[in-house]
């Protein structure tokens, strides 16, 4: 299938509108449940994983993408849609530029064509971690390519809709549908399952976050772009708990003692950033954001995949 299925659910409905390209995702998921339990008409959209709770639609093609936003009128577009690993990114660069650059700016444009607010996720890996904290205005130096076509989105989207937002965060966790949806979460087995020696990354400085606390910084956004259109431009949200992948394993509540801190940088895929703390002061003094403590949710969210649930 190319662009949209014959018969699809978009259309003009009354209320507050909002339109989720990359709801199939993790973050996707919480972005589009977050905005649906707070009384807006909350539309979401995938392509592969769509059907049947989500419309399907290919944001390569830009004659389908154009009809669902001109039926649907939206007020916001939550833009969660995007290829999130830096490995496949540098593996396939060609592949990810088509939907994390080139399927942006023209969504950008649409969402402008409608008067619509896009906010667009983009990443701390935009800087290369030498001196943190950054803020909004620091000048951006990404290490990889999955940095470097982040850094593009941001101005194929910014320069396409002048009225979007940008919301850079770090590694994310949550509700996963599969353990390899978070590169927290990913750990998970090799922990529970394993007693051989593992190692266990001790020298990037992560401040993971939850989806929900995101959700609600799309969502208290665009709550209040509604009421103040000078609500525009680059943000940044974090969690506040400084973490390596080996403490991160460690707050699973299991047997560890086989894990094995490595103390250098890794030599193996994209290079990363060593610490990428984000300053989100910004959102802060506009009172947007909330904070969930990693220690306690990430047991719930790894309470599915558990074998012993004692």
């Amino acid at each position: 299938m190319v662009g949209r299925e014959k018969e699809l659910s978009i259309h003009f409905a009354p209320g507050r509108r909002v339109l989720g390209p990359g709801a199939t995702g993790l973050l996707g998921r919480a972005v589009y449940k977050a905005f649906q339990q707070n009384n807006w008409h909350a539309v979401g959209c995938g392509f592969r994983r769509a059907r049947p709770k989500f419309e399907q639609i290919n944001l390569l093609d830009s004659e389908a993408v154009h009809h669902s936003i001109h039926d649907f009128q939206p007020h916001v577009i939550a833009h969660c849609a995007a290829e999130r690993r830096p490995d496949v990114v540098e593996n396939r660069p060609d592949t990810a530029s088509q939907l994390n650059v080139d399927a942006s700016g023209n969504l950008a444009k649409e969402t402008a064509a409608v008067g619509a607010f896009l906010i667009y996720i983009s990443s701390d890996y935009v800087f290369d971690g030498t001196n943190p904290p950054y803020r909004e205005k620091d000048i951006p130096a990404p290490l990889n390519l999955y940095g470097i076509m982040k850094l593009e989105r941001e101005k194929a989207v910014l320069e396409n809709n002048l009225g979007a937002a940008v919301l850079r965060i770090p590694v994310l966790y949550g509700e996963v549908e599969k353990l390899e949806e978070s590169a927290v979460t990913v750990m998970f087995d090799k922990v529970q399952f394993s007693n051989t020696s593992a190692n266990r990354d001790h020298w990037q400085q992560g401040f993971p976050t939850h989806v929900k606390d995101v959700d609600t910084v799309y969502r208290q956004l665009a709550e209040r772009r509604m009421l103040h259109p000078s609500v525009k431009g680059t943000f940044h949200w974090s969690g506040n708990e400084k973490m390596m992948k080996y403490e991160m394993a460690y707050a699973f509540n299991l047997s560890s003692s086989h894990l094995r801190p490595i103390t250098h940088s890794p030599v193996i895929g994209a290079q990363r950033p060593r610490n990428a703390q984000l300053d989100c002061s910004k959102l802060e003094t506009l009172d947007i954001g909330q904070r969930t403590p990693f220690r306690i949710e990430v047991k719930e969210s790894l309470w599915p995949f558990l074998t012993d649930k004692r």
